[in-house]
């Protein structure tokens, strides 16, 4: 582990919110979800103190206090470096099950890319309906990246699966463009 690494920094939030309305817990837990924060018990989260996090703590202390509540947040650090290295495992382990999300859904597109050729559906709202779904997995894995500030090792597996998704959308674009070229008198 490298020393930057054990000089982690994180923000702590702390917030508070009224138990009524539901829907503002729920606005506030999702923002923090989208950002990739550490869950660390109710109201309490965290996240590494650098750029990429700032924004999406803003906005769910923005949340917080619209809602009511109150938020706090805690500049930290582990008090030795076996709590840095605990901490940053956490972390870690959450950016693995992301990940691993991610791979997962990039198995279900690839199926899906299989089936349509199976069926020989060769249509342009169907590779319409492929291509939107590929742009949603780009979308994500650079929305991982940027939260991936440890480098999980799924991440280059992710990347690889991202670049075989791409391919066989291509090679189901081609198939499509010909289907639809092909004429009667071609069969």
């Amino acid at each position: 582990m490298t020393e930057a690494e054990q000089a982690t920094s994180w923000l702590v939030l702390v917030i508070k919110l009224p138990a009524e309305p539901s829907r503002h817990r729920v606005a506030v837990w999702r923002e923090l979800r989208k950002i990739g924060a550490l869950s660390l018990g109710q109201g309490i989260w965290a996240v590494p103190d650098v750029p990429v996090f700032a924004e999406g703590v803003r906005r769910a202390l923005a949340l917080a206090d619209s809602a009511g509540g109150q938020g706090v947040t805690l500049q930290a650090s582990g008090r030795t470096p076996e709590d840095a290295a605990r901490f940053r495992g956490m972390f870690n382990a959450a950016r693995s099950a992301d990940w691993a999300e991610f791979l997962a859904d990039c198995g279900k597109f690839e199926e899906e890319i299989a089936k349509e050729i199976r069926n020989a559906k060769f249509t342009l709202a169907e590779l319409e309906e492929e291509e939107q779904s590929l742009e949603r997995l780009r979308r994500w894995h650079r929305d991982l990246t940027a939260r991936d500030v440890f480098g999980a090792p799924e991440a280059a597996e992710a990347a690889t699966r991202l670049r075989r998704c791409a391919t066989a959308c291509e090679d189901y674009a081609e198939r499509v463009f010909a289907a639809l070229h092909t004429t009667g008198e071609d069969a």
